[in-house]
């Protein structure tokens, strides 16, 4: 089978130096298999999302010397897919409307996190009376998609017929390491936000399935996040890719950078006259840390 890699940003700021590194990373890894390479734009967030970004992705990559494969796929075309895929969710029965507020879970939750260090959702919604969600319905409040993770995680183990619900991870020191899954430590997460037909997780495992995608290759702050991808794609029957979690970019004071900080933008370093090999040559085979801000 030919390695499918893809880079997939998402168009709310300039790409910065970790950017490179994971474009990077990705296009090499193709590039030694012989195989392909693929960018996504991932817009599903419309009201942070911005053209002069996109514009911005394709002209730091090309600045970089990466090369990919058109079509480009735009999640914001996207979204009968990501639909199907939720409505196929709630034919099996692992996903139920919530109504809550942030500030409801904020304090429902305490002091209990999710691995992204967001509030764990308490299961305000859960068991509801279907009255209750009629109800809300029809007042016209504002609803997500949540999984019900017990369920979902036993639906999917009776489609593993028993075996571990598991991935490959090859990033890092790891070789091949065969990885358990731990969806249950996201709780009851978001599949489709109040706002648009998906969330961040339901999109790119119906993306990656869509394009062939056979190595995910992303930054370690994702490496939990592949817990919930794997029940997801078991649940919705799609292929499982190999997965190769890649060290980040920090500053010299550890911390990751960040497009809401504008760290190190590709725009602006090729502004100061900063060549895409010098680039090329701090984030892939040199200094791993940017200056501190």
């Amino acid at each position: 089978m030919a390695v499918v890699t893809r880079f997939a940003p998402s168009p709310t700021g300039e790409l910065h130096l970790g950017s490179a590194y994971s474009a990077w990373t990705g296009w090499h890894r193709a590039r030694q298999a012989g195989g392909r390479f693929l960018v996504r734009i991932e817009d599903i967030d419309i009201g942070r999302s911005r053209r002069e970004f996109v514009d911005g992705v394709f002209a730091d990559l090309r600045w970089l010397g990466i090369a990919w494969e058109e079509p480009v796929v735009f999640q914001c075309a996207r979204m009968p897919a990501y639909r199907a895929a939720a409505e196929r969710l709630e034919a099996l029965g692992v996903v139920y409307r919530c109504f809550a507020t942030r500030s409801e879970i904020e304090a429902a939750a305490g002091a209990v996190r999710d691995p992204d260090g967001a509030p764990l959702y308490p299961g305000l919604w859960r068991d509801r009376h279907r009255r209750d969600v009629a109800d809300a319905l029809a007042a016209g409040r504002p609803c997500a998609l949540r999984i019900d993770i017990a369920k979902a995680c036993r639906v999917a183990a009776a489609l593993l017929d028993g075996r571990p619900l598991t991935f490959v991870e090859t990033g890092a020191d790891s070789a091949g390491e065969v990885v358990e899954a731990r969806p249950e430590r996201w709780g009851d997460a978001v599949i489709v936000r109040k706002d648009v037909p998906a969330s961040y997780h339901l999109a790119v495992v119906v993306d990656d399935a869509w394009q062939g995608v056979t190595n995910v290759t992303r930054g370690r702050d994702l490496y939990a996040a592949t817990d919930l991808h794997r029940l997801l794609q078991v649940l919705l029957g799609l292929p499982e890719p190999v997965y190769h979690h890649h060290r980040l970019i920090v500053d010299d004071c550890g911390r990751k950078l960040s497009k809401s900080a504008r760290d190190t933008s590709l725009s602006s370093l090729r502004e100061r006259g900063v060549s895409a090999d010098e680039v090329r040559r701090l984030v892939g085979l040199e200094l791993h840390r940017a200056p501190c801000r």
